[in-house]
């Protein structure tokens, strides 16, 4: 197979150029039309050009790496080329063409050529975990194998633009508390650092005892004055410590179960988690994945490792002979209308309609709460900048304001 360097139009008429691997300038030339790129110049690349696989070190270290974006696009190209009959590598090899990630470019070189190998798509994208997690994979191997992979990529680009929506929407609520919580740590230590030690000198000059909060400031800030290397290395250390614990599998565990436990936001956290679940379980159902492997599948991506070890106990117990909506009870992490609708789908045949129902359910209350999340938090912050305003004022003021007394000293 050799390999070719092309330039053409794209469907809006921007110039486009690429470099692909072909038996001929016809098979270029077909694969282009393929994912609407018209052709202008197709010609045998120099074997001294640099592929992508043989980018130099600092190139490799800059690439952007593959996000969650990234792998929406690939999902939605490779549905609309299945939609439209192009084979498998025609399709990967048109949009490796088209790609101008790097990053993408080799991963998609890379499921080419495990293909040409003989391999199923299933077995290449689980040589990536990092960008193709365990749903993704199982999804479409059972695409694979009953032949609806067309269909499997519609529903894993809902999926995947679904957790995205979620994402930006937690970001955008969450920005606002984080920028004040940032300012306040900034305002915090400029405070101790630069403008208690200039009322210190002040008051210094005191021959009356400080009320007893003026002095603790003044201890406070001295102390970061004096040690504040030891605090920064101490900090940097903590979170590196902490960043260790929530790796290992048993911090993660507590802190993913602490995590449900959290006022205003553990609820949400808990909802957006069993969306995730129902709907990922509604689409392994309908596509035809076996209750107990879907589960298995499931509780891999679920995001939280206590939801995730509830949906193994699950599938333990529906491999014990339980039924679903009995080992889901058992769980205790479903409410009871969900219950109820787990046993009516149950009953009737038709479990992955009603869990996308339930899906639909708790991603609509996902949404009112994140749309609330701003409004519940700012009277926390408030309140927490107000007593930090009330201690500053009351210590360092308060001797200000008695400055005849402090002045005249003891009697």
């Amino acid at each position: 197979m050799q390999s070719f360097v092309w330039r053409g139009r794209n469907g809006l008429g921007e110039p486009v150029n690429g470099r692909l691997d072909a038996a001929s300038e016809t098979a270029v030339a077909e694969m282009l039309l393929a994912t609407g790129v018209t052709p202008v110049q197709i010609a045998p690349a120099q074997t001294a050009a640099r592929t992508p696989e043989t980018r130099s070190f600092w190139q490799a270290l800059r690439a952007a790496p593959i996000g969650t974006l990234d792998l929406l696009v690939f999902t939605r190209q490779l549905y609309t080329l299945q939609r439209a009959g192009v084979p498998i590598l025609r399709s990967l090899s048109g949009l490796q063409a088209s790609s101008d990630k790097p990053a993408l470019v080799t991963l998609i070189a890379d499921l080419r050529a495990s293909l040409d190998q003989g391999r199923e798509l299933a077995t290449a994208m689980a040589r990536h975990p990092r960008v193709f997690d365990a749903f993704y994979v199982a999804m479409i191997r059972v695409g694979e194998l009953t032949g609806s992979l067309t269909g499997t990529l519609q529903r894993l680009a809902t999926h995947i633009e679904f957790e995205l929506d979620v994402r930006a929407r937690v970001k955008q609520a969450l920005r606002y508390p984080a920028l004040v919580v940032v300012a306040i740590a900034i305002a915090l230590v400029i405070i101790n650092l630069f403008v208690i030690p200039a009322f210190a000198s002040i008051f210094a000059t005191f021959k009356a005892e400080l009320p007893l909060i003026t002095r603790m400031l003044l201890g406070f800030s001295r102390w970061m004055v004096t040690y504040w290397p030891l605090l920064l290395a101490g900090t940097v250390a903590a979170v590196w410590g902490v960043r260790a614990w929530l790796a290992s599998p048993r911090g993660r565990y507590r802190w993913d179960r602490a995590k449900l436990r959290i006022p205003v936001a553990g609820p949400i956290v808990l909802k957006a988690t069993l969306g995730r679940f129902a709907r990922s379980f509604a689409i392994a159902s309908r596509a035809g994945v076996p209750i107990s492997s879907a589960l298995t599948v499931v509780a891999q991506t679920a995001d939280n490792a206590f939801i995730g070890q509830r949906i193994e106990q699950m599938r333990d117990a529906i491999e014990r002979g339980e039924s679903l909506s009995r080992a889901a009870g058992a769980s205790g992490v479903f409410t009871p209308i969900v219950m109820q609708m787990i046993m009516v789908g149950e009953e009737t045949g038709e479990l992955d309609t009603l869990l996308e129902e339930v899906a639909a359910m708790y991603e609509r209350e996902t949404d009112y709460a994140i749309k609330g999340l701003s409004a519940s938090i700012e009277p926390i912050l408030l309140t927490v900048i107000g007593a930090l305003v009330l201690v500053l004022a009351l210590g360092v003021f308060l001797p200000l304001w008695d400055l005849g007394q402090a002045a005249r000293g003891p009697k």
